[in-house]
């Protein structure tokens, strides 16, 4: 009798739990999973993760836009969005989602040789697989079709990236400038030097020019790949870039049109 008391409590407390993530926004399977709604996906001039910043704000020319999928199509929603400069975005890494996670990775910036904390680094291969980063807000615009369009520059982002949220940056509170960086503050920053002849760059549009080169100059191979006789080929828009790099210079080698 005792038992069977104390286990309807039990549910009893379980099913009340399960009411409190509801009202939360949360979908759950009951199991500790929950189910994240994508709000909205990026579009810019990366198609596949290959030649991506490192991080978000490296190459601050970097333009796209984020339109919201169409349930969150709400003008309201971003009712003064439009005061920030900028902005949070939680998304998912799509291109490196795994089963499973491991709780050491080799971040590419030591090399690819040192192992560290997947939870020291930024690493896509974590056990939830999201992304956190700061991006600037250029405009907010309404569009009649696709509702509210957020325009940003600076993000870490494949094209068509899911977004699950998107969050004001405070910098009275989120501003830590004497913060200790870690392993990154060990690593000493690099630049290419570019060379891009005349005749090819003359194909990318000129609006798109500064942000491949600063794209190129920040070195877009893995940190662990020192081949001089490696040619290297990376999509940025309609163009397929092909490169080698040899002693601190990168020299581009071929431009041409993408046929999808």
């Amino acid at each position: 009798m005792l038992r069977t008391v104390v286990e309807r409590l039990k549910s009893e407390r379980r099913r009340k739990r399960m009411r409190d993530r509801k009202r939360e926004g949360f979908v759950s399977d009951g199991n500790g999973r929950y189910t994240l709604q994508v709000i909205a996906r990026i579009y810019n001039d990366f198609p596949t993760k290959f030649g991506l910043p490192h991080q978000s704000g490296r190459i601050p020319e970097l333009r796209g836009k984020i339109i919201f999928e169409a349930p969150y199509r709400n003008p309201d929603a971003v009712r003064g969005l439009e005061e920030f400069s900028h902005i949070w975005l939680i998304w998912q890494f799509s291109m490196a989602v795994r089963d499973g996670w491991t709780a050491t990775v080799r971040p590419p910036r030591l090399g690819g040789n040192t192992r560290m904390g997947v939870f020291a680094t930024r690493s896509p291969f974590r056990p939830n697989s999201l992304g956190l980063s700061c991006v600037r807000l250029e405009k907010v615009e309404l569009d009649k079709k696709l509702g509210p369009v957020l325009y940003v520059a600076g993000a870490d982002l494949a094209d068509q990236t899911p977004i699950y949220d998107i969050k004001p940056y405070l910098a009275y509170v989120e501003s830590h400038p004497q913060a200790a960086g870690g392993f990154t503050d060990r690593i000493l920053e690099h630049k290419l030097k570019v060379d891009f002849p005349k005749d090819w760059l003359d194909k990318i549009p000129q609006q798109k020019r500064r942000a491949l080169l600063e794209v190129l100059a920040d070195d877009p191979r893995p940190t662990y790949q020192e081949d001089p006789d490696r040619i290297y080929g990376m999509e940025y828009g309609e163009w397929d870039i092909h490169f080698r790099v040899c002693k601190g210079r990168l020299s581009v080698c071929g431009v041409s049109q993408i046929v999808r």
